[in-house]
């Protein structure tokens, strides 16, 4: 079974184009988001009622991704992932209010489920940067938005709960709030972690 490794944090943080970066030094097997192709993402930016569809279809996306690249040869690499969706969205979108109490309990329970089938990730890359960095890339984007900049230091709450409770033998935290869109010195940081 391969390595598994996970990029996280706040949405317009620079997870997949630090992904991007990685690849271009290493020969990885790559997941993305994939936000086009989820059915439920823009139905639920139009009305709050897909949330719960919505949730379970990145849960369940998800796993199957981690399932895929555990089974690839080459080292994986993640963008998001199960656990950003479960720990960072599912918990926001249940604060505010769009998640009830028993969607939620469906949600957490299906991914305690999901997650005791299969290995957590090896090492979870979590990425931080300015509120003001944040907020720019998430205006320059061109995809749909479910998690606001609004929402960053809620979400972020909910990701750090979830990131102490992992060794921090497993664990990188970059701040990426001055790096150009190559990040230099986080994929040599990344790689030297590695030992790649």
């Amino acid at each position: 079974m391969n390595k598994l490794i996970v990029i996280v944090g706040a949405s317009g943080v620079g997870k997949t184009t630090l992904a991007r970066a990685l690849c271009a030094k290493y020969d990885f097997s790559i997941s993305y988001e994939q936000h086009d192709e989820r059915p439920f993402q823009k139905l639920f930016k139009q009305d709050p009622k897909y949330v719960l569809a919505n949730q379970l279809d990145y849960l369940l996306y998800r796993a199957g991704q981690e399932r895929e690249l555990r089974n690839n040869s080459k080292p994986a690499l993640m963008d998001g992932g199960l656990d950003l969706d479960f720990h960072g969205f599912t918990q926001l979108f249940h604060a505010r209010g769009w998640l009830t109490e028993e969607e939620f309990s469906l949600c957490k329970r299906f991914y305690q489920h999901t997650r005791s089938l299969l290995p957590p990730p090896d090492l979870v890359i979590a990425l931080n940067a300015s509120e003001k960095t944040i907020s720019e890339r998430l205006a320059a984007r061109n995809r749909i938005n479910i998690a606001s900049s609004e929402d960053t230091e809620l979400f972020n709450s909910f990701v750090e709960k979830w990131l102490a409770s992992i060794p921090s033998s497993q664990l990188l935290r970059l701040d990426i709030s001055d790096e150009s869109s190559d990040y230099p010195q986080s994929t040599i940081a990344i790689l030297k972690k590695l030992a790649l």
